[in-house]
């Protein structure tokens, strides 16, 4: 596939810095000859400074054996499922554990990075890729919910816990980006990504007894239908975290807080985050009420309420469908949720399908939602 006219060239590496790179990965002296595109005429680069590091280039090196040539590949970003950094990452790694079991393929020689700085390093002795973050003490929202679905009352911090929640998505939620190509791929994401609707679906067993196939498969078809409805509407791609739930807030003491796990890239829809927290509100209420009642209607309304006073995007009611089904789907997961009755998994999958069928949202009264 020929996708030039949409990559974006990436960044660029020093003469100096590829001959570094080139002695320390064969163990020898070089002297750097030409550098040209893959595919075209041999330039002159002599007295070019900086090289292009965006599509493959032909390296001519010298060595006392010889002359010996490599091809420096880079990830190109294009709209074809890498939009992101972490699309092209893993194309690398994935690329570099593959060439080399195929016969008569192009070898892979190496894995590597390029520093701020502008250098090259390997990376081919990796197995695998760690993170390391810092550390925050305190307990995760979910145990508020899980003591209030206990105690069946609120206490007089948790109003302003869901307010300050509801707060903060607000805030985050107001930083903007121009980018149709992200905005795509994002609603493409909901429907198709491993944890996506696709991915949620092909994780349930057959042999649940809540829900089948046939409703399974009419879910991914509906949100595969809004993902049509929503495609023009890219004004709305804002700041996310993509991950919202009660189990990615830390609170410490109070209401100060952290979050965790922000998921899939910087820039979504808001109704990703919003509809992830809110919805939990509904779940932990099933547990207890068998619909949305008592203490987690007043979080529901509040958060909602807050939400709409610090940002007042009424337009919200009108896209979030699909990413309730979504976060449905999850909840009601036996792989993500094994210990919940088969009834709050059927209210749901109940749940999704009549959002779904709903132009505008009335999260004043989800109970309707529940009904047959």
């Amino acid at each position: 596939m020929d996708v030039r006219e949409n990559e974006i060239q990436g960044g660029q590496v020093e003469r100096a810095a590829l001959v570094k790179y080139l002695e320390s990965r064969f163990g020898k002296q070089i002297v750097l000859g030409e550098i040209s595109p893959l595919g075209s005429s041999t330039q002159d680069m002599e007295e070019i400074k900086q090289f292009g590091f965006g599509r493959p280039l032909l390296v001519n090196f010298y060595t006392k054996n010889g002359i010996e040539k490599v091809v420096f590949h880079s990830i190109r970003k294009n709209t074809f499922g890498r939009e992101r950094e972490d699309d092209r990452v893993s194309a690398v790694w994935l690329d570099f554990q593959n060439f080399n079991e195929l016969p008569q393929h192009v070898p892979a020689l190496d894995m590597m990075i390029r520093t701020k700085a502008g250098d090259i390093q390997s990376v081919r002795q990796a197995e695998d890729m760690l993170l390391l973050t810092g550390f925050r003490p305190g307990q995760v929202y979910a145990r508020d919910l899980i003591r209030i679905g206990d105690e069946q009352k609120l206490n007089s911090m948790d109003k302003d816990r869901a307010c300050v929640l509801a707060t903060y998505l607000a805030q985050i939620h107001q930083q903007k980006h121009e980018s149709e190509a992200l905005w795509l791929r994002r609603l493409r994401d909901l429907v198709g990504d491993g944890e996506g609707v696709m991915g949620l679906t092909d994780n349930y067993s057959s042999q649940v007894t809540f829900t089948d196939i046939d409703e399974l498969r009419s879910i991914e078809e509906q949100v595969n239908r809004w993902r049509w409805k929503l495609k023009p509407l890219s004004h709305r791609l804002r700041q996310v975290h993509g991950d919202f739930h009660p189990y990615n807030v830390l609170f410490e003491s109070g209401l100060d807080f952290h979050v965790l796990d922000r998921s899939r890239g910087a820039w979504g829809e808001p109704a990703d985050d919003v509809s992830c927290m809110s919805i939990n509100f509904l779940f932990f209420s099933l547990q207890r009420y068998d619909q949305l009642d008592g203490p987690f209607k007043i979080l529901h309304e509040h958060f909602w309420e807050t939400y709409f006073k610090r940002r007042g995007d009424e337009e919200i009611l009108e896209v979030i469908q699909p990413w309730i089904a979504w976060r449905a789907l999850v909840l009601a997961s036996p792989v993500w949720y094994p210990d919940i009755e088969d009834g709050v998994r059927r209210k749901l999958i109940h749940f999704a399908q009549k959002v779904l069928a709903s132009e505008i949202y009335d999260y004043c009264d989800i109970n309707q939602y529940l009904e047959n």
